[in-house]
């Protein structure tokens, strides 16, 4: 029963993150816009029925029934048509489209707003305002991310000794006991004991698990570690010997699945332990978070087989595989029941949430309507009409039209919509786990 508990509060905690991310995200959009003077008369939170909205001033704010986006309206999103209309009609179902968005963006038009429409901004003001509400999920993102890292910290390895192995197996073996034909492990032969901390390694000093990992990888045959004990340092003189162990990506991450190569071995188990990190080391990890969203959302398209066959085929899905809103509340309500101290549970938690709104940061910057990139693309392209126009001493262009590209904006939102109800289907039938 308490683990049930703890799986529907996990996923409570991941809604409420989920809407403070949104509604985050939508804040961005309103306080550009009311700051260049352009009329909102809604703030909306969700999709669907309206469960809760109060209006204050001229905007209404609101929670809606389905927590999967927000909204602001904005009064003339889109300039009128060339013949200066905002009302037509057209029998050409693309040229409808164009027509319907445009005629939407002016439906709660009012005596004096003529000075209050989006499209009559200059291009800066608009990009600012299309770029503020990703830009909010990036600021959410950091402070998340630096607020755990460097005062709750994370759960890595130190150069403590946790335990000695006494004989040399290869670590592509599943076990665990010693045979008699092993031989003894370099660690227990030269004296490391429990307890021990390693601080240098052929005289050279290691501060941290992953330098002193590379340097014992590195070498094969005699070697000086020197240990801390009992508040004195130690010399030891073991003889390393080459042995299987597990591959290591650049990152010094163990590769998966398990890949095995010859390199050298010690013979020790290092002591895990919490620690927070320094400004500079969680700048270098937000930074390579980044990095591989950028490389994950540019890699999302090769995605989609694999995502296709493991949840209508026998394939497995992949532990990289792109994860939905149901996906993300399953694994949390799997992370209140992870035995750990609660500390790591809530730091995985904020990183989950860091790791949301990250993407929400990525995806609104694509340079595709109906997205926030859509408009900001928009906007730059009409900035740069302009100001050739005006170089070349020919006539002003005009706002550009970013109307007439609803039609691939229809187009961008079907494969959006697929995209997700074929990742919702997946987070069903067959859900990444946590491991």
């Amino acid at each position: 029963m308490t683990e049930v508990l703890l799986y529907i509060l996990g996923i409570v905690l991941f809604a409420l993150g989920l809407l403070v991310s949104i509604a985050w995200h939508e804040l961005g959009h309103l306080s550009t816009a009311k700051l260049f003077g352009i009329r909102v008369p809604q703030y909306m939170v969700g999709f669907g029925p309206t469960i809760w909205s109060k209006k204050r001033g001229e905007t209404e704010y609101g929670i809606k029934a389905i927590p999967a986006g927000g909204y602001i309206r904005m009064i003339g999103m889109f300039p009128p048509g060339e013949d200066g209309k905002i009302e037509a009609r057209s029998t050409s179902p693309w040229r409808s489209m164009i027509e319907d968005a445009r005629e939407a963006s002016y439906e709660e038009l009012k005596p004096g707003d003529e000075s209050r429409l989006f499209y009559t901004r200059k291009p800066w003001k608009r990009v600012i305002v299309m770029f503020a509400g990703p830009f909010m999920n990036l600021v959410l993102a950091a402070a998340l991310f630096f607020g755990s890292m460097m005062t709750l910290g994370i759960e890595g390895q130190t150069t403590k000794v946790a335990g000695v192995q006494k004989c040399v197996i290869k670590q592509s073996e599943n076990r665990e006991k010693c045979a008699a034909s092993d031989p003894v492990s370099p660690a227990f032969r030269a004296g490391l004991k429990e307890g021990d901390q390693i601080v240098a390694f052929n005289g050279a000093p290691v501060g941290d698990w992953d330098t002193l990992s590379d340097r014992i990888r590195d070498t094969i045959g005699a070697a000086t570690i020197t240990v801390e004990r009992d508040g004195q340092r130690v010399d030891l003189h073991p003889t390393l010997v080459s042995n299987k162990v597990p591959m290591k990506d650049e990152d010094g991450q163990v590769v998966q699945p398990l890949q095995y190569i010859d390199a050298g071995y010690l013979g020790f188990a290092s002591k895990t332990e919490v620690a927070a990190l320094s400004f500079g080391e969680t700048t270098e990890r937000m930074s390579d978070l980044l990095e591989n969203g950028v490389q994950s959302v540019i890699a999302l398209p090769g995605k989609i087989p694999g995502l296709w066959d493991a949840t209508f085929g026998d394939g497995e899905r992949a532990k990289d595989s792109p994860v939905g809103v149901v996906g993300a509340a399953r694994l949390t309500g799997e992370l209140m029941n992870v035995e750990a101290p609660p500390t790591t549970i809530l730091v995985m938690f904020m990183n989950l949430l860091v790791f949301f709104n990250v993407s929400l940061f990525l995806f609104n910057m694509l340079p595709l309507l109906p997205l926030d990139g859509g408009h900001i693309a928009g906007a730059l392209w009409e900035s740069v009409r302009r100001h050739t126009a005006r170089i070349f001493k020919r006539p002003d262009p005009g706002p550009f039209d970013v109307a007439k590209l609803m039609p691939a904006a229809y187009v961008v939102a079907g494969v959006f919509v697929c995209f997700t109800l074929l990742v919702l289907a997946a987070d069903i039938v067959n859900p990444v786990r946590l491991t």
